[in-house]
């Protein structure tokens, strides 16, 4: 049976070793600190009434215990759906051109460039998306509604196919519109996770298959993409946890319903977290158990995501090298 080499280990690697250790066991801490911490503030709300009416009641009126998180857990998703949506393609693609087809020095400016966007303030996007964005986005909001409106996630209440007096309200404070602008929020934290995964695919394959007559295109394909696609995976779930938990500038974009609203290019939307923003300050005692209870499930939805994404990374390719 062949043997694995082992080497000596110094001080200086047990030191390391143990450091790394200790750090994952304080995060790991943390997290169930965390958690508990939700768990005990919502207890007297879970308590009131039920888990599943909680998670199953539409309105937020907690000081009368009817309340619950179906409408703002929908409008969560929605946006979080839109953005991935969106912010997959364009990372992807960013992330391709960036280690695959730009010049090197465009190669560095581009780098710069989009870890640069990825620093921008959560609230800048905001404004940016309140006072310019979502007045471009009406004319492709109508479009869609137009073309697309016999699919029910399109349909817009109150218009009409081609109707030219329809108001351009109806189209404003959307799903459609918050989940574009998280999507150019998360898209440069996705680009620069799959740059890094595309930029260790064998050099040997890479010129194997140009050696065997692939062009550039068929490279990628052939081996960029397949080696890489833990990395794809991997970014396309943290955008999903950055979108799914993202406040400030969906709080100030979407207009908040507290019904349960499918159509995404019709105004009116929420998510769990702009429901804490919106109502953190004027919370009785008892409302903010409610609102610590909407934080503990968004919080466990945003772990099985991440621990999904964990479990489908370590199976791919550049997942297992990695942890080789």
């Amino acid at each position: 049976m062949p043997r694995r080499p082992q080497s000596a280990r110094g001080l200086g690697d047990r030191l390391f070793r143990h450091q790394l250790t200790a750090t994952g066991v304080v995060v790991l801490a943390i997290m169930a600190a965390v958690g508990l911490f939700l768990l005990l503030r919502a207890a007297q709300a879970l308590r009131a009434v039920g888990v599943v009416k909680f998670l199953t009641t539409a309105e937020w009126q907690p000081d009368v215990h009817r309340f619950g998180i179906a409408a703002v857990l929908t409008g969560t998703l929605l946006v979080a759906a839109v953005a991935v949506v969106v912010s997959v393609p364009l990372a992807v693609g960013t992330a391709l051109f960036i280690s695959d087809v730009a010049p090197r020095r465009l190669r560095r400016t581009l780098v710069t460039m989009v870890d640069l966007m990825a620093a921008v303030p959560s609230v800048v996007y905001g404004l940016w998306g309140l006072f310019f964005f979502q007045q471009h986005v009406i004319g492709l909001s109508r479009w869609l509604s137009d073309w697309l409106g016999w699919i029910p996630v399109f349909k817009v209440d109150g218009t009409q196919p081609g109707e030219p007096l329809a108001s351009d309200s109806v189209y404003t404070a959307s799903t459609f519109v918050a989940g574009l602008v998280v999507a150019l929020m998360v898209a440069p934290i996705q680009c620069s996770v799959m740059r890094e995964v595309f930029a260790q695919a064998p050099a040997g394959e890479r010129e194997g298959a140009y050696a065997l007559g692939a062009t550039r295109w068929g490279m990628i394909r052939s081996v960029v993409l397949p080696y890489g696609m833990g990395g794809i995976i991997g970014g396309t779930m943290l955008g999903l946890g950055r979108a799914m938990g993202e406040t400030i500038a969906v709080y100030m974009i979407i207009s908040p319903v507290f019904v349960i609203q499918p159509h995404i290019l019709q105004t009116g939307s929420n998510s769990v977290s702009s429901l804490i923003a919106l109502h953190y300050g004027d919370a009785s005692t008892f409302g903010m158990s409610a609102l610590m209870a909407a934080g503990l499930a968004l919080f466990l939805l945003t772990l099985a995501v991440n621990f999904t994404a964990s479990s489908i990374v370590a199976r791919s390719r550049s997942g297992a090298q990695s942890e080789a």
